[in-house]
């Protein structure tokens, strides 16, 4: 699986107007549900380098190879998506 550019703007904009990142999930996989999306602190993805970056808001691509997930800078790698938000700001 890959991520299309279509997807791409689509995460860039959920991510700068969703009102939540919990918002923000349930629209992306109301559109793409082959797309796995999930939410975990900044704190857990900080030696990570984000692949969307807008404000306090992440998003990191991942890709699967099994039962493990790594984080790739390859939309064409990857098969979810993990959203974060900076603690100060809610992290909601």
């Amino acid at each position: 699986m890959s991520l299309n550019a279509e997807q791409l703007d689509f995460a860039a904009d959920l991510l700068r107007t969703a009102p939540t990142l919990r918002d923000a999930a349930a629209q992306w996989h109301e559109r793409y549900p082959e797309v796995r999306t999930m939410h975990v602190s900044a704190t857990v993805m900080r030696d990570e380098t984000a692949a969307l970056r807008f404000g306090v808001r992440s998003i990191y691509f991942a890709m699967s190879a099994g039962h493990c997930r790594s984080i790739t800078q390859r939309p064409e790698e990857a098969d979810a998506l993990i959203l974060t938000e900076d603690k100060a700001h809610g992290n909601r």
